[in-house]
């Protein structure tokens, strides 16, 4: 346990933190989830407003350094990727 008082006021700030950056991931993961089941169900249209949405969180994470840029780009790219097969198998 922290004995001085900015060692005490870091633990806080940290344990905020993680839990903002948990959030965000699991919110990220979701959207994730919803632009893949689109996909096995046929609806590439529907999967792109979901692409464009995964797109927008996961730069605003990338921004504030919850995942890596590269990490961030990555995600985009295989996403669009599996759209982009999905439309040209349809």
């Amino acid at each position: 346990m922290p004995h001085s008082a900015n060692a005490k006021k870091r633990l806080r700030q940290n344990l905020r933190d993680r839990e903002r950056n948990r959030a965000a991931k699991s919110e990220i993961k979701t959207q994730i989830r919803k632009v893949l089941e689109a996909i096995r169900g046929g609806d590439v249209s529907g999967a792109n407003e979901q692409l464009k949405t995964v797109a927008k969180k996961v730069d605003r994470a990338a921004a504030s350094r919850i995942f890596h840029p590269n990490r961030a780009a990555r995600i985009k790219s295989r996403l669009s990727a599996r759209i982009l097969a999905a439309k040209s198998a349809s």
